[in-house]
């Protein structure tokens, strides 16, 4: 049986990292993408392992030519993908959690959006011809509790307004891709121990875990839904 295929964005350290490692434990054949090329290179040959079935590609979210560039080296390579993690995004300093809705600059949530909302939109409208091919296909966007409307109070405002649109993108492309067997869902890693979460979150692997849940679904699992822990969460 053919290797299933698996895309990874932001995937040279942390969360994305992470997951990178269990899917090719799992199996799968990983192509891992990030901005900086060295950095991925790297991250890649960290995970070779006798098992593994690692590739890399250099992959700007927030260009329309990088993305696609991204989707003619898979359609060339693989003929098509079984899964797609959205994992790469931004948080800026000034973006903090003491940060006022009222004081963060246009800028920033502009820049922020790009990289956490336009990316991923990006990826799935370039790389869901290649979905569709797919007997079982998944996306997982890694969002954020902080863009929950239920719980949603000021601060973080620029990241928890781009995790709110990308909830809102999961849901719509969950429906567009119905007819498709790909399955659309979004989580919470929750505060993990990474460069953007601190010192002060859970490891790394309990982050990743629900992420690498979803893209290894049965082909009955949920779609449309956000999730945290195994478990669905509200919007």
């Amino acid at each position: 049986m053919p290797k299933r295929i698996a895309v990874v964005t932001g995937a040279n350290r942390g969360i994305g990292l992470e997951i990178c490692r269990q899917l090719a434990e799992a199996g799968l054949c990983v192509v891992m993408t990030s901005r900086d090329e060295d950095k991925g290179k790297a991250a890649k040959d960290s995970l070779v392992g006798p098992h593994s079935d690692l590739h890399y590609r250099q992959l700007d979210v927030t260009s329309d030519d990088s993305v696609a560039a991204l989707g003619t080296y898979l359609n060339t390579q693989f003929g098509g993908i079984d899964v797609l993690v959205n994992n790469a995004g931004v948080l800026f300093d000034d973006d903090r959690v003491d940060a006022s809705v009222l004081c963060v600059s246009l800028e920033r949530f502009r820049v922020t959006m790009e990289a956490n909302f336009y990316g991923p939109l990006r990826m799935c409208q370039a790389l869901s011809p290649l979905l569709r091919k797919s007997k079982s296909g998944r996306i997982v966007n890694i969002s954020s509790g902080l863009g929950q409307l239920e719980n949603m109070v000021d601060g973080h405002p620029a990241y928890g307004v781009s995790k709110t649109s990308l909830n809102a993108l999961t849901r719509l492309t969950s429906d567009a891709l119905k007819d498709a067997n790909v399955l659309v869902n979004a989580m919470c890693p929750g505060l993990v121990a990474t460069d953007m979460g601190g010192p002060k979150g859970r490891p790394v692997e309990e982050g990743a875990d629900t992420a690498i849940w979803l893209a290894l679904l049965p082909d009955d699992g949920p779609t449309g839904g956000f999730f945290r822990n195994r478990e669905p969460i509200p919007w």
